[in-house]
């Protein structure tokens, strides 16, 4: 067994009023991928911050390479060898490839008394950075804001390893990727391990914890609860841990007491993303809409919600025709649409539970010009105790909140509209494994016993087979295919999403 790259012991930190992190050990080796779990507020990014020298603990102590060290800057932890990247990446749009990777610390040369940047040779190094990664496809005099969000990761990556970096810390790096990026990442990845860099890798995702993780350490409460190579345990035993109970089940679908057809689509289309689709939800069901990424799925709802105007197609809402060409439109007809990117669709996270919870119907609690303050508190305080939103009063800020509870705060205000429909596009994406059980015994309970219908898009499969009544699934703008909850299995719906031979 090799020796700890970089190793913590009894690490505790406090902030006013919190205790972050409460005798805490970790530590990560040469040539291996060691995931660290936990739930939202488990103290995941504090213990990272403090590899990375953005915080220093109270208590404890760390070693690199059996020595004694605290990092005082991130500068000090980026010398020693110790890179992050986080989900909001640190790039200049502005600046090229090249420019990004060496980022203060760049090639110079000397023309007299004057030092200057070598730009050739600074190219020349960023090409073979990105080679020694397999990287083959970025022109590394281009400018970062044209990239997608999948290379710029990658050049963060090569920016990391400009630096020597001999551990890598990752917080959520396949959060907002494809699925063609994730496999990419993964491959990167791998090489890094092979090449022995020390991988820390921060994820909601647990099954690229078993993919990629040859070790897991779990975190709860600010906690320390265990260690284990990952071939000696299961998602099940995890989710145990990171939660503090068993949850039995993850997706509690409760059987449908199916209603009367709520929406009508027919020979919908948008192109290029949506060409010919029909299909129907009825009240009381959750229809799941799988595919790729690129397979039409959210246009298909945002042309539902009138975000997208639809070129031809009929939709019908209750049995009668209409025409949805505005969001307004949808939600007089008791349509609702839960985005896919919450921060920046769904909410206003400068605004407090109660401003947010009340967006959808502000009309109906408005007197004139002016908000009933009063009704607005009682939605929202009602909206907390029956979603279980963690907020300490209705004037939290919904920027403070966790990515499970700011999830709640979305589908409250859709649910004050009191709508027929709710369209729901990657409903856990981003949220703990805890938080995860919670919206999906919602979404069963209003389904089930209020006889919402709702459209549910996801790019988990296992929440698409746990929680669909039925299943549609999506491929280059078109229907391919579709099951019911007992037809479906994991292999049927990927050979359909994505066009192998015998597919439904």
């Amino acid at each position: 067994m090799t020796e700890p790259i970089l190793q913590l012991h009894a690490i505790s930190k406090q902030f006013p009023g919190v205790k972050a992190l409460d005798n805490v050990q970790f530590d990560v080796r040469a040539g291996e991928v060691h995931a660290l779990l936990g739930e939202n507020g488990a103290g995941k990014s504090t213990l990272i911050k403090i590899m990375s020298g953005v915080h220093q603990p109270d208590s404890g102590t760390m070693q690199l390479d059996g020595q004694p060290i605290i990092f005082s800057t991130p500068r000090e932890a980026q010398a020693n060898g110790i890179a992050t990247i986080y989900q909001e990446l640190s790039l200049y749009p502005e600046l090229t490839v090249a420019e990004n990777i060496f980022m203060g610390h760049a090639p110079r040369r000397t023309l007299g008394p004057v030092s200057l940047v070598d730009w050739r040779t600074m190219e020349r190094e960023a090409q073979a950075l990105l080679a020694s990664l397999e990287i083959h496809d970025l022109d590394v005099r281009r400018k970062v804001g044209s990239l997608n969000i999948g290379n710029r990761q990658r050049v963060e990556i090569a920016k990391a390893l400009s630096i020597n970096a001999r551990v890598l810390i990752m917080d959520e790096p396949t959060a907002a990727l494809t699925e063609a990026d994730v496999m990419r990442l993964f491959a990167i990845v791998r090489n890094l391990r092979e090449r022995g860099v020390g991988i820390v890798y921060i994820s909601h995702r647990l099954i690229e914890v078993f993919t990629l993780a040859d070790r897991v350490t779990v975190l709860r409460d600010g906690q320390y609860i265990d260690t284990r190579p990952v071939r000696e345990t299961s998602d099940s035993q995890l989710v145990s841990k990171m939660v503090g109970r068993t949850i039995d089940n993850l997706y509690p679908k409760l059987p449908p007491k199916l209603g009367a057809t709520v929406l009508q689509v027919r020979d919908l289309y948008r192109e290029p993303y949506t060409r010919g689709i029909s299909f129907e939800v009825r009240a009381g069901e959750i229809v799941g809409l799988a595919g790729l990424v690129g397979s039409g799925r959210s246009e298909t709802a945002q042309v539902i919600f009138g975000t997208l105007p639809a070129q031809r197609g009929a939709i019908a809402v209750n049995g009668r025709p209409v025409r949805i060409r505005h969001p307004a439109d949808a939600i007089r007809l008791g349509i609702a649409y839960v985005p896919e990117d919450r921060a920046t669709q769904g909410l206003v996270k400068q605004m407090a539970v109660r401003e947010n919870a009340s967006l959808a119907v502000l009309r109906a609690l408005s007197r004139g010009s002016f908000i009933k303050r009063g009704a607005e508190k009682t939605l929202a305080q009602g909206a907390i105790e029956r979603l279980n939103i963690r907020a300490y009063s209705t004037e939290q800020i919904v920027g403070k909140l966790s990515g499970g509870n700011q999830q709640k705060v979305v589908v409250s205000k859709w649910l004050a509209s009191q709508p027929k429909l709710l369209i729901m596009d990657e409903p856990t994406r981003g949220v703990d494994v805890g938080a995860k059980a919670e919206i999906h015994r919602l979404m069963s309970g209003l389904a089930a016993e209020q006889g919402l219908a709702i459209l549910m898009i996801s790019s988990e499969l296992p929440e698409i087979l746990g929680m669909s009544d039925r299943i549609l699934v999506m491929r280059d703008g078109r229907l391919v295919a579709e099951y019911t909850r007992d037809q479906a299995t994991q292999e049927s719906v990927v050979s359909a999403m994505m066009g192998a031979e015998g597919a439904a």
